[in-house]
């Protein structure tokens, strides 16, 4: 191999481990995100509130797209993803309610 290849060889592979660095932590992240979203859950069912909270999602949205923007990251993509989690937290919810 050249050392050109050598070198691209070794920034891949550095791109890489931190790429699965930032993984761990976005499912570490995510499991915490869950825990509480369960202990949510609960307390909306022992108390007969509703599973999902339109108001609080819409800022949620709204904060998340700012985050983005900050972040130089594509906010249409943060709020699917913000969508998607919202969705599941319902759905653990309304479980709970069950």
């Amino acid at each position: 191999m050249t050392d050109a290849v050598t070198r691209a060889a070794q920034i891949l592979k550095d791109h890489r481990e931190s790429i699965d660095r930032l993984d761990a932590i976005l499912v570490y992240t995510l499991g915490e995100r869950f825990k509480h979203t369960q202990a949510v859950g609960k307390l909306k069912a022992s108390h007969d509130l509703p599973p999902s909270d339109p108001d609080r999602e819409a800022t949620q949205i709204a904060r998340l797209e700012d985050l983005a923007n900050r972040a130089d990251l594509d906010p249409d993509f943060a709020k699917k993803f913000l969508n998607f989690i919202i969705a599941e937290v319902i759905q653990h919810h309304k479980k709970h309610q069950e």
